[in-house]
């Protein structure tokens, strides 16, 4: 799949795309909607992978713009576009699930991007986590599923948050770069009103001892199948 990026500010990761090959293990249906959809990486491959009715989210319309190239020139439908805050969000449309990578990054204490599209792409004050949870409940149908993943170190706050708005967490998975390294990044499959046992799963190492990827991150690459071009919005239009 061919994928545009801005030649400048933020570009999607392989976080992403550990994200996108995790939610295909629940074989999303029905309505997905895509908040803070950057260039649509996440939803565009879950769009040609799986039969479902895709919404996309994002307050900056330049993401936005390149998000509508890279499902254009990949011939995906989009049901709807919406250019705002999460948080602002008033629809009657419920989800049967919602998907996001969503910004993580402590605001305190910390030096910030003065660049915009990063500094919105990463800090958590522009969509908190509390607040984000809140509002995807709102969002989901009766049995809707939130996928999305997060900082590690918060795993605290995330099942707080998750079990305080009866999003019920069903299944967890914690990233490693390396077996021995501690785990930055955690992805969490919820969902709403349900009564299930958290199932823990195996952690998804990155890179083995010799620094090469591992056969399983190999696998989430191959599965994406993603080719990225950088450049500028006004030669793409």
């Amino acid at each position: 799949m061919l994928l545009y990026q801005p030649t400048k500010g933020y570009s999607y990761n392989s976080d992403s795309i550990f994200l996108y090959n995790f939610i295909r293990e629940f074989k999303p249906k029905g309505t997905l909607l895509d908040v803070g959809c950057g260039v649509g990486v996440i939803s565009s491959l879950l769009t040609r992978d799986f039969k479902i009715d895709t919404y996309i989210i994002d307050k900056q319309k330049k993401m936005l713009e390149y998000a509508k190239i890279n499902f254009n020139i990949n011939r995906l439908n989009i049901k709807n576009i919406y250019e705002e805050d999460f948080l602002n969000l008033k629809i009657d449309t419920k989800f049967d699930f919602i998907v996001s990578n969503p910004p993580f990054y402590k605001s305190s204490n910390v030096t910030q991007s003065s660049i915009k599209e990063i500094n919105i792409a990463r800090y958590s004050h522009h969509l908190p986590l509390e607040e984000f949870i809140r509002k995807s409940k709102e969002l989901l149908k009766a049995r809707g599923n939130l996928i999305f993943c997060y900082d590690a170190k918060q795993i605290d706050n995330i099942l707080y948050f998750l079990i305080k708005y009866k999003i019920n967490p069903e299944v967890l998975r914690f990233v490693h770069s390396k077996i021995d390294r501690s785990s930055k990044l955690v992805m969490i499959k919820a969902r709403l009103n349900s009564k299930s046992m958290l199932d823990i799963k195996p952690p998804l190492v990155v890179f083995d001892k010799n620094s090469q990827y591992t056969k399983e991150a190999k696998e989430a690459f191959l599965n994406a199948s993603t080719h990225t071009i950088k450049g500028d919005i006004e030669f793409l239009c």
